[in-house]
């Protein structure tokens, strides 16, 4: 899958330093206009707004830096385990397909049916007529002992989640962070 713009952190990361010059501004204002006399110039109230818009200026930055690294950490564990996901269904698919004994015509009718095209539109795909499809599907459907697409859809996240997804050597090398 293709990134979109709202994959990219490079909009929030521009916000978080535009903020950051903003707080940078008012904390040297501050500190200019506080100048020799120290805290007591903080009793004056125009100083003292400029030093809160500060603090929160400076607070918000650290909060939003943190809060967008943990985001992009969350999305790296979720791409992971999308992957062996996406490397387990395949693992699945394989076996069953060999125990099956399919063809590979069979095969790939089987893929295509099960990522959702129709008769016509695999049949366009492979360059065979409809009939042609309708009859190895049958024969996958057959072979699967299924009634149709979404019972072979059923047996095989059956099997994917039956079977673990993380071996013990993928949690050893990938520890996961809270």
């Amino acid at each position: 899958m293709k990134p979109t713009a709202s994959d990219r952190p490079a909009p929030l990361i521009a916000l978080i330093a535009v903020q950051a010059l903003c707080a940078a501004f008012f904390v040297l204002d501050v500190l200019s206009d506080v100048g020799p006399d120290g805290l007591r110039a903080l009793a004056n109230l125009h100083i003292a707004i400029e030093a809160a818009a500060a603090l929160g200026l400076v607070a918000a930055v650290i909060f939003e830096t943190r809060y967008l690294l943990a985001l992009l950490r969350r999305k790296a564990h979720l791409e992971h385990q999308v992957s062996i996901a996406a490397g387990a269904f395949n693992d699945v698919l394989l076996e069953h397909f060999e125990r099956w004994k399919l063809t590979p015509a069979e095969r790939d009718v089987a893929i295509f049916t099960i990522k959702g095209f129709s008769v016509a539109e695999v049949a366009d795909l492979r360059g065979s007529a409809e009939g042609t499809i309708k009859s190895q599907l049958n024969a996958v459907y057959r072979k699967a002992d299924v009634s149709g697409r979404g019972a072979l859809l059923g047996l095989l996240v059956d099997d994917l989640i039956a079977a673990p997804l993380v071996t013990a050597a993928d949690a050893v090398a990938s520890p996961q962070r809270s």
